[in-house]
């Protein structure tokens, strides 16, 4: 019997409320620049030197999707420490998660790593060349989506890729993919303990949860969406906050005005998590000490390149 408190609504994220581009610390600026280029069709947006590290945007059109930081000297994440799971990245249809799943496929620095019909999705898992999980997927319709005790809920069914791509895969798509649209969906963290995320995301934060069917897991979101975060204990059980490394380096969603900051900086004091708040994006850190800044309307290239 699930007996967690749900928030009430003046203390929940707008509906509004989005995912916005996810920061990633690299050591192979022009490695991970062309994979994310060659794989998901991500383009250099701008970039900019901040002392000894390089910032550089990749997206899609003018929608910036990824902020990779050049700290080489960095360490990798060390097993079983907080962290990045994976970045889930949404697109409209079939035919484009085909098209980008397919270019993934067929890029030797990528790794494969399953592909599951999750009711309310569609998704395929690979891993980046520095080992950071990605999710690509495409949404069902949400009237198709079923809810029980006011949960959305989810499974992991076995989607046969092939079949997927004979389905779904078309010249057309392939040739126009880095024209269409994509954005972050998601994002799925590696964490130490339930509790303390549920603290933070839900209590503080002000996202819902959205299926607390799993003990290990939490999956949380704002406007009835089925994630827009997710938590997990599966390969980080007791880590404590992160040491300097690479991987994941902030957390961004979008809000739409200031309101919505005002509020957030209510439950933040309540909480007692200390914040920035420089009028139009506030910053916090999770218990892990992973950075999640919240802005007006999203973050725009140049906001991502000085922040």
């Amino acid at each position: 019997m699930n007996t967690t408190r749900n928030p009430a609504a003046g203390e929940l994220l707008p509906d509004e409320t989005a995912m916005d581009a996810v920061t990633l610390r690299v050591g192979d600026l022009e490695k991970m620049t062309g994979f994310y280029g060659s794989a998901i069709a991500l383009e250099p947006l701008e970039e900019r030197a901040r002392g000894r590290e390089v910032h550089r945007v990749l997206g899609r059109g003018d929608v910036p999707l990824v902020r990779l930081v050049h700290t080489p000297d960095l360490p990798l994440a060390a097993p079983g420490s907080a962290g990045l799971f994976h970045t889930a990245f949404l697109f409209d249809d079939a035919a484009t998660l085909a098209a980008t799943v397919y270019r993934t496929a067929q890029d030797g620095r990528a790794r494969f790593t399953g592909s599951s019909d999750h009711l309310v999705s569609e998704a395929f898992y690979f891993t980046d060349p520095e080992g950071n999980g990605i999710e690509l997927y495409t949404d069902r319709s949400r009237d198709l989506w079923r809810h029980v005790d006011g949960e959305v809920q989810m499974d992991t069914v076995f989607l046969d890729p092939n079949d997927y791509l004979r389905a779904h895969l078309t010249q057309d798509a392939f040739d126009r993919v880095s024209a269409e649209p994509g954005r972050v969906g998601h994002v799925h963290l590696q964490v130490g303990d339930i509790a303390p995320a549920r603290r933070f995301y839900v209590d503080a934060l002000g996202f819902a949860p959205s299926f607390t069917g799993i003990p290990t897991a939490l999956f949380a979101s704002a406007g009835g969406y089925h994630h827009h975060v997710a938590m997990n204990t599966w390969n980080s059980a007791g880590a404590g906050p992160r040491a300097a490394s690479l991987g994941l380096g902030e957390v961004a969603l979008a809000v739409p005005d200031r309101a919505a900051l005002d509020a957030l900086t209510d439950r933040l004091r309540r909480a007692s998590v200390p914040f920035d708040d420089d009028g139009r994006t506030v910053t916090a850190n999770d218990p892990w000490g992973t950075r999640v800044t919240v802005t007006i309307g999203g973050t725009s290239t140049d906001e991502l390149l000085t922040r």
